[in-house]
């Protein structure tokens, strides 16, 4: 086994999938335990009901992240990978990328703007999601698609971390009564914003990337092209998210927070498990042959995490201050996503995307995803918070597994 690996793995290899792994895992997981930091106290100071209208505005503006990403953060990454030494083809994918970004920024705050004037409950916390809109203009600007693809995954790191630290360190000194919640949002954007910026510098100053006015032809090819992955990416918003958005409409402000909370404890793995997913992404894409290692590393880690979070829920519960009755079998539902979120990243990102195989990856997770959308609703209508955390895990196994089938179908063939 250790003579596979050797083989599969050389010496530039390992170097670069070490520093990769070091920086988007080792000092990411400090980025991830600031805002751990931060949550009991903003829980404590401005309560769950208010946290849940700063949940609820996330959610309403997380639709439009995926529109504004356009897939860019899959398409661009590979795009820079195969072309990492040719400066005029990095100009064209970065003014591509760039031009294309900032259309849909502009379109998504045409719809948020008009979905916030026209329904009262959005209306009576506009400020709150004025603000939250913001984070766009952060997600447009930050080149984490081109740090990726160069695997400099160091520059990903340091910039978030800059903004969590940023982020915590304000929360505690600003923040200090209940109706200081509004500050909240403000400060999650002024973070993402600023990383932009630096990101951008970085981009122009070290890599020395030109901005060009590209044909307007180029730019609707581009879009036609990324549209696969885009609705491959997109689509899942549409139970992902939504669990939190219609459980803010259907349920109360207070329900959403209990949720989120116990959500943030489960995304924390799922970050873990896209970085992972992140670092292999462009290596997969020159070493195909790593695909086997790579599966069953990512199959024991997952079944590691999911395993301690059940373990210690007691005293995840305990600091996060979440006395909700049923809030151990919340996260165990949530839990059993976690391995479906895990078979999506090795097969469908890792696998089939990466031998091209993008429609089938799109045609998948479009189905099940409309499937979690239809059922969402009826589910949180009938069992509010248990709704919600049903509908994801359930949809994200669906996708996860066939996915598993798809690819265990397609190495049998292989193998005749």
């Amino acid at each position: 086994m250790i003579n596979r690996i050797k083989k599969i793995f050389n010496t530039k290899d390992k170097k670069a999938l070490l520093e990769n792994f070091v920086s988007l895992s080792a000092l990411q997981l400090i980025g991830m335990l600031l805002p751990l930091i931060s949550l009991p106290y903003i829980l404590r100071v401005i309560g769950f009901e208010k946290y849940g209208v700063i949940v609820f505005s996330a959610s309403l503006i997380a639709y439009f992240t995926a529109l504004t990403d356009f897939s860019f953060r899959i398409t661009a990454t590979r795009d820079v990978a195969l072309n990492r030494d040719s400066p005029k083809k990095l100009n064209i994918i970065y003014s591509k990328v760039l031009t294309i970004k900032t259309l849909f920024l502009l379109l998504s705050w045409l719809l948020i703007a008009i979905a916030v004037f026209f329904y009262p409950p959005f209306w009576e916390n506009k400020e709150i999601y004025f603000y939250t809109s913001l984070l766009l203009l952060g997600y447009v600007l930050f080149p984490e698609w081109f740090f990726q693809g160069i695997e400099k995954m160091r520059y990903i790191t340091y910039l978030n971390l800059g903004i969590k630290l940023f982020f915590t360190l304000c929360v505690f000194i600003f923040i200090k009564k209940e109706s200081d919640f509004w500050i909240y949002p403000l400060l999650q954007s002024a973070g993402y914003i600023g990383a932009g910026l630096v990101g951008q510098y970085v981009l122009v100053k070290k890599y020395k990337l030109k901005f060009i006015l590209l044909p307007y032809k180029t730019i609707v090819k581009s879009i036609k092209v990324n549209s696969p992955i885009f609705i491959n990416q997109f689509v899942p918003t549409l139970y992902n998210n939504t669990s939190t958005f219609v459980l803010g409409i259907l349920g109360t402000a207070k329900l959403v927070g209990i949720y989120q909370a116990i959500l943030t404890v489960v995304n924390l793995i799922v970050t873990l498990i896209e970085i992972l997913s992140r670092v292999f992404f462009p290596f997969l894409n020159r070493r195909k042959d790593a695909f086997q290692w790579y599966k069953k590393m990512m199959l024991i880690t997952i079944s590691v995490m999911i395993l301690g979070v059940l373990v210690f829920n007691k005293l995840i519960f305990w600091y996060l201050n979440v006395s909700y009755d049923n809030a151990f079998w919340i996260l165990l539902i949530l839990s059993a996503g976690l391995f479906g979120y895990t078979l999506y990243n090795i097969f469908g990102l890792n696998y089939f995307i990466v031998n091209r195989q993008d429609k089938l990856v799109m045609k998948n997770t479009l189905i099940f995803s409309l499937l979690g959308f239809f059922i969402t609703i009826p589910m949180i209508k009938y069992f509010t918070i248990f709704g919600s955390a049903i509908s994801l895990s359930l949809v994200r196994c669906l996708i996860g597994f066939n996915l598993f089938f798809k690819w265990l179908k397609n190495d049998n063939k292989q193998n005749l």
